[in-house]
């Protein structure tokens, strides 16, 4: 058998750097739990042993927006609340992506009043709904998982924005000199 030189001994994989830091954001995962009701229960039961979310990378809860990458609204937004939901939501570091849980935060649920936001997409961008009042563990870990896939793909914010900005420019009115 023939001896191996101390560089064949090393395994060596390639790859493009934008794909191994994505695959590092998708198993990293911080979030922010914004609970406000019978949503915020449900996600306790996720972070808990039965349903244990640690096995997709999202078990590290943190309280602070500056840890953060991941914010997960639970449950019904006031109109009281909406400015300080922006507030954590700027605070939080980029890129950053919200998951929307439960029908009173995709939609302001059965409240159909003035107090209550009829969903959070007037505040923030929302990357992944989860439907149900209040939605199963089973499908804020499947939220999890298909934000998990968009963030394998590189889909992030700043390249949705990038990419409206784009379409917006292509889609604006034209004089006959070239000049919007």
């Amino acid at each position: 058998m023939k001896p191996l030189s101390p560089l064949e001994e090393v395994p060596i994989f390639t790859t493009q750097i934008k794909a191994f830091v994505n695959w590092t954001r998708k198993h990293a995962l911080w979030p922010l739990p914004f609970g406000t009701a019978c949503c915020g229960i449900e996600y306790m039961a996720v972070v808990g042993a039965h349903y244990d979310v640690s096995r997709f990378g999202a078990e590290v809860v943190r309280f602070s927006p500056r840890q953060s990458d991941l914010l997960i609204v639970a449950g019904t937004i006031t109109e009281k609340m909406a400015p300080v939901l922006r507030q954590i939501y700027e605070q939080m570091p980029d890129p950053k992506w919200v998951i929307s849980m439960g029908v009173c935060a995709s939609s302001g649920g059965f409240y159909r009043a003035y107090h209550t936001v009829q969903g959070i997409q007037s505040i923030l961008p929302v990357d992944i709904y989860v439907p149900g009042c209040p939605p199963t563990p089973e499908a804020v870990i499947g939220a999890i998982i298909k934000l998990q896939q968009k963030i394998q793909n590189g889909d992030t914010p700043q390249q949705r924005l990038l990419a409206k900005r784009q379409a917006a420019q292509e889609t604006a009115p034209k004089t006959a000199d070239g000049i919007e």
